[in-house]
């Protein structure tokens, strides 16, 4: 008991010292236990069986990040508890110099560990109790679910597993915390406050050198995954982030060898205030801390485009639906016996045909609906289109099929879809074409054709463009923009034999979605018992799309906020304990300005500028890194759409000031008060 009293005592004695340990325990906490709780909190809401899969799907992979989330912030853990043992070694020295033996010492420390924790685990299942109630607005939104039905939720099975995980992360710690005592010396720990690291200078030459590398490097990664991104492929991917890697490494390498240098020359700012003792102080920090630095700045870079990106995905994969799927449904039929005969593919049964044979009457559903056909002929394909641009245009993009042949449709079909849609109608002369698409990068392709007046051979006769460009437009019904160019004809001109797909696209009569979800189910049930097996049904509704778009947006928006928020957080941590361990270290210098007489609102001032070159530095390059980035992360989601960029990342701006920032203004005022601590 007395050793435990001796804990409580130290603890209040030292409780400043654990701010940032206590802070980051509450947060992860809470942060564990809201993503865990997710799957309670859906337990009231009025969604769909497949729905319900789908949110079902979502938390086994929750569940798997969770694992990884907690080896993570078991790491951080023993991180932050390295630091509080380094602050109180010489602590421990009087402990031993006054006959007290190691075992007891850990016990005290075991003691600390065990209260801290059981109070930053209360602390934290609180807060994450209330972030959840939040977090329910935000599913239930997302999942467009009944709200009428929301009561208080506690998932006492996602705070059991948040009471396992943490509880077996603090026993680690403790562990590593008995064994960290047992490999002390006396006269280390009794001489700890008086060491510091001493600064090596660099050979400015050979640091001189490994910037304008770093530069090269950095730049030659930027170079892949912005002007080579049309060719990239995993090998490539691997090479810039290996290069990126190295880049940044090279670029603080060089920096703390060079900041003092080319700093020194302007004068005037070197020798302003305390300028010169703050530019000393954080070269000497860098200077010992490249890897650290290199490694913070690169999971800030991850965490921007983590972030950006799933946010941006969520935003417009939502607003897709509106845009991309403006109807009720899409029934289509394709013959799997197609073949070509006479340069023409020939297709089997139509959808009205198909509907009659399973004795499915549309007619009792729906009254507004438009009926079209698609063509292909071994006339045109992709490879024709192009012309003279083929070869090239092969090499910057070699895994497209320009074998694949072009889908053609009538001008009156795509008119009355239009109408239906609420687009554009065009019109057409006899000898011009128009090609509709909304995949960015096949536009780009078609616009080189169709700006220089490229001509297309197709059903005997020769056609120009219309438009100089493509136009913006859809046939099938979808949440992302999967159309990757379809070329409008004239009615007389094209070859009816040449039909590739034959579809109906609709609204329902009534706008009721459970009454949908009836039709389709219905629908489901009586053509799987279809007996054409060369006939190939294709169903797609709004409703389907909107399930399978919410419960991928769900997921990838969850589990990218959780990773975010996590390398964020990890991010701040480390940065924070490395300033507050080298603030500790160097108060003696900061001793010694208060004896020459400075004033102490210049050493805050300079205390607050140092901090800021700490926290900044990795901060900056990430957000330089983070440019190339997001322009490789909007290629790679062009599909998906880029709608409301701007805005995904400015939340995530507003999320790493909240936490970053909150990092850096605790480790401010902690530093502030080590450096007022006797000596």
């Amino acid at each position: 008991m007395t050793l435990f009293n001796i804990s409580l005592k130290n603890l209040k004695k030292s409780i400043r010292d654990y701010t940032i340990y206590f802070f980051t325990l509450v947060v992860a906490v809470a942060i564990f236990y809201v993503f865990n709780a997710l799957e309670s909190q859906t337990v009231f809401m009025n969604v769909s069986s497949r729905t319900h899969i789908l949110i079902d799907f979502m938390m086994r992979m929750l569940s798997g990040v969770s694992v990884f989330v907690s080896i993570v912030l078991g790491l951080l853990i023993i991180f932050a508890s390295r630091f509080l043992i380094k602050r109180r070694n010489k602590e421990f020295g009087i402990y031993m110099l006054l006959g007290m033996s190691k075992y007891k010492i850990s016990m005290i420390l075991f003691f600390e560990t065990l209260v801290i924790g059981i109070f930053s685990l209360f602390g934290g299942l609180f807060l994450g109790v209330v972030l959840s109630q939040m977090m329910s607005l935000f599913v239930a939104n997302m999942f467009e679910a009944d709200m009428r039905q929301f009561s208080f939720v506690f998932s006492c099975s996602s705070a059991v597993k948040t009471l396992i995980y943490f509880g077996i992360m603090y026993l680690i710690v403790m562990v590593f915390n008995t064994f960290i005592i047992g490999k002390c010396k006396l006269i280390n720990l009794l001489n700890s406050m008086h060491q510091s690291e001493n600064m090596h200078l660099k050979n400015k030459y050979l640091c001189m050198a490994l910037f304008i590398l770093s530069i090269l490097i950095l730049g030659k990664a930027y170079h892949i995954v912005i002007v080579e991104v049309n060719r990239i492929d995993e090998i490539s991917i691997l090479v810039a982030i290996v290069l990126g890697c190295v880049g940044t490494l090279f670029f603080f390498y060089s920096l703390s060898g060079l900041l003092i240098s080319i700093i020194s020359r302007f004068k005037r700012f070197y020798y302003h205030r305390l300028n010169s003792f703050v530019i000393r102080q954080f070269s000497s920090e860098i200077n010992t801390r490249v890897v650290s630095f290199s490694v913070i700045s690169i999971l800030l870079f991850v965490t921007i485009c983590l972030l950006s990106t799933c946010l941006t995905i969520k935003n417009s994969m939502n607003a897709n639906i509106n845009s991309l799927a403006p109807v009720d449904f899409q029934f289509t039929t394709i013959n799997t016996d197609v073949t070509f005969e006479d340069g023409y593919m020939v297709n089997g049964k139509t959808v009205k045909e198909y509907f009659e044979e399973i004795d499915f009457n549309l007619d009792e559903y729906s009254n507004e609906y438009v009926h079209i056909n698609t063509y292909k002929t071994e006339e045109l394909t992709m490879g024709d289109f192009l012309g003279d641009y083929l070869e090239g245009i092969k090499k910057e993009l070699p895994f497209l099929s320009y074998d694949s042949n072009e889908e053609i449709i009538k001008l009156s079909d795509y008119n009355s879809l239009a109408k239906l849609y609420g687009r554009e109608e065009y019109t057409l002369n006899e000898d011009e074409y128009i090609v509709i698409a909304d995949f960015q990068s096949m536009i780009d392709i078609r616009n080189l054709i169709l700006k220089n007046n490229g001509i297309i051979s197709v059903f005997g006769k020769t056609f120009k463009p219309k438009y100089a460009e493509c136009q913006d437009g859809i046939i099938d019904i979808s949440s992302n923009h999967i159309n990757a160019g379809v070329i409008i004809l004239s009615d007389d001109v094209i070859d009816e034999n040449a039909i590739f797909s034959d579809s109906i696209i609709g609204n329902y009569l009534s706008d009721d979605k459970d009454v949908h979800n009836e039709i389709e189910t219905h629908l489901r049930d009586i053509s799987s018992s279809n007996p054409y097996d060369n006939v190939i049904f294709s169903m797609n509704t709004l409703l389907d799309i909107k399930e399978a778009t919410v419960g991928l947006t769900a997921m990838i928006a969850f589990i990218g906020l959780y990773l975010g928020v996590i390398f964020l957080i990890s991010s701040a941590l480390i940065i924070a304990l490395l300033q507050l361990s080298n603030i500790s270290d160097n108060r003696q210098r900061y001793g010694i300005l208060r004896r020459l007489g400075t004033d102490e609102k210049d050493i805050n001032r300079t205390l607050l500028k140092e901090v800021g070159l700490f926290f900044m530095a990795p901060l900056a390059l990430a957000i330089v890194h983070s440019v190339p980035g997001l322009i490789f992360s909007i290629y790679m989601i062009q599909t998906l759409g880029i709608e409301k960029l701007v805005i995904s990342v400015i939340v995530t701006s507003i999320i790493i000031i909240m936490i970053y920032g909150g990092y850096f203004i605790i480790t401010y005022y902690s530093s502030k008060r080590i450096i007022k601590e006797n000596y």
